[in-house]
């Protein structure tokens, strides 16, 4: 039992501090999944969505500190407690997604490591299990150093914490895991290569034979089958493989722009992917950027999921010289987490991003 509960307790704090430092990297991203549990058909907690950011900074770094706190041995009993009413919460949490096909990423690892909601539920089944065994052998959970010691390694990862979020919150993530990320061509992570496998569906046929309901199940094709045909449900029953890019269209006044500005040389994008939730003190720096980068040859616009007419009210009033063009909201909160954003696109490939705190740091020819 001693050896169990050890091997448990470097694994189950390991695991913890990796999730924890992967959503950490990205507080933004993770406050975006808990808005999706948030939401009306799923957990019906809409007064929560306002405060989905704190949310998510309060339970990654908890995360990170009782993974610490395990390994080291550090306030036994609070730590143990934590750590199994957490993954009490999020198995359910998990089942719940998963049964009920509600959200299909936990984001339990961010975008570093994508989890079907079934291989959510079972990691989550497996560290009860290893906590169980923590909580029923805590007596075997010995502090590896002095108490004042434990206290100040806490303490120290706390504030260390506190600071990663503080600088990508102003910034961007440390590491950018999404198909966004600088040096890829989004063209060609929309691309299907040859021999990708493709969804299979299931067909179930209904037909009435002599007044009596018979279901005929096949992959496609119409059942050779007397008597009336009455309808047939589909069921995917195999997912086919989905590019890293999907969704990604740029269009303005219903024509699509898409294949145009990504064949741009030299093009300069300034992402709102909503404008009521941006940052209004960044379209002053953005200006001054975009009327650099017009007198060196570069063409400007902006993508956003706002109504043209807002976008276009927008423009006017903070004297913006580019026109905004229309791109799903999902897709430009996974371009860039900065609202606004700029990139920097040649010929599809990003070559750079940043928030619009950073907006002196970019680069131009």
């Amino acid at each position: 039992m001693k050896v169990l509960v050890g091997i448990s307790r470097i694994f189950v704090g390991i695991l913890f501090i990796i999730s924890g430092l992967i959503k950490l990297n990205d507080p933004v991203g993770f406050s975006f999944k808990l808005k999706d549990y948030f939401a009306p058909d799923v957990l019906n907690l809409d007064f929560l969505v306002p405060y989905a950011l704190l949310i998510a900074i309060f339970v990654v770094i908890y995360e990170v500190l009782l993974g610490i706190m395990v390994i080291l041995g550090y306030a036994k009993k609070f730590t143990l407690w934590s750590l199994l009413l957490m993954i009490v919460f999020f198995t359910f949490l998990t089942f719940y997604s998963a049964y009920f096909n509600k959200v299909t990423d936990c984001g339990c690892f961010g975008d570093a490591l994508k989890l079907t909601p079934w291989e959510s539920f079972t990691k989550d089944i497996v560290l009860l299990v290893l906590i169980l065994i923590l909580f029923f052998g805590r007596k075997y959970i010995q502090p590896f150093f002095a108490r004042g010691t434990q206290s100040i390694i806490v303490f120290a990862s706390f504030i260390g914490c506190l600071a990663i979020t503080y600088y990508v919150l102003q910034h961007l993530p440390i590491i950018d895991f999404r198909p966004y990320k600088i040096g890829a061509n989004i063209t060609e992570g929309m691309t299907v290569p040859e021999g990708a496998p493709k969804p299979i569906f299931e067909y179930n046929w209904e037909f009435n034979v002599n007044g009596e309901k018979k279901i005929i199940t096949t992959n496609g094709d119409y059942p050779q089958q007397e008597g009336e045909f009455v309808g047939v449900e589909t069921k995917e029953i195999q997912a086919g493989y989905e590019p890293p890019v999907h969704d990604f269209s740029i269009e303005r006044d219903g024509e699509d722009y898409t294949t145009q500005f990504l064949n741009e040389e030299k093009l300069i994008v300034i992402v709102v992917y909503n404008l009521t939730n941006s940052e209004k003190e960044g379209f002053a720096s953005v200006r001054k950027l975009t009327n650099e980068a017009l007198k060196k040859g570069y063409k400007v616009i902006g993508w956003s999921a706002s109504s043209q007419e807002v976008m276009d009210q927008m423009t006017k009033d903070y004297e913006l010289n580019f026109n905004f063009y229309f791109c799903d909201e999902t897709t430009l909160k996974t371009i860039v987490r900065s609202n606004p954003g700029i990139l920097e696109l040649d010929r599809g490939t990003i070559l750079q991003k940043l928030h619009y705190n950073d907006v002196k740091k970019l680069k131009l020819e």
